[in-house]
């Protein structure tokens, strides 16, 4: 089960944050992705986050981003979280104008 918000900056994304922590969400089970990597890795570290990794994605798709373009690399994050191509596909273009996602993921 993933709940996904798009938002436009940090304190947008640390509302969201707070609000899924609410609802029952760990700090390791949210995770926040911007198409600029030092935007997202500043924020990730402003507001205590997990970035999406090997636990997540798997050894062969964390080690083949290195050699994909960003676009390509969130969406493997996006699907790796649990959403669906079209969904990936939907949010990175929300990256691609400078919006930032915010992903809460439960596994089952």
């Amino acid at each position: 089960m993933e709940t996904v918000k798009v938002v436009e900056n940090g304190v947008q994304a640390k509302r969201e944050i707070e609000q899924l922590m609410t609802q029952g969400y760990t700090k390791d089970e949210i995770y926040l992705l911007a198409h600029d990597k030092n935007r997202s890795e500043n924020l990730a570290d402003n507001l205590d986050l997990t970035d999406v990794g090997v636990a997540e994605q798997g050894l062969f798709d964390s080690m083949a981003n290195v050699f994909r373009s960003r676009g390509d690399e969130l969406r493997s994050k996006l699907e790796s979280l649990g959403l669906s191509q079209a969904e990936a596909e939907r949010f990175e273009e929300e990256m691609d104008h400078g919006r930032v996602v915010v992903v809460a993921t439960k596994s089952a």
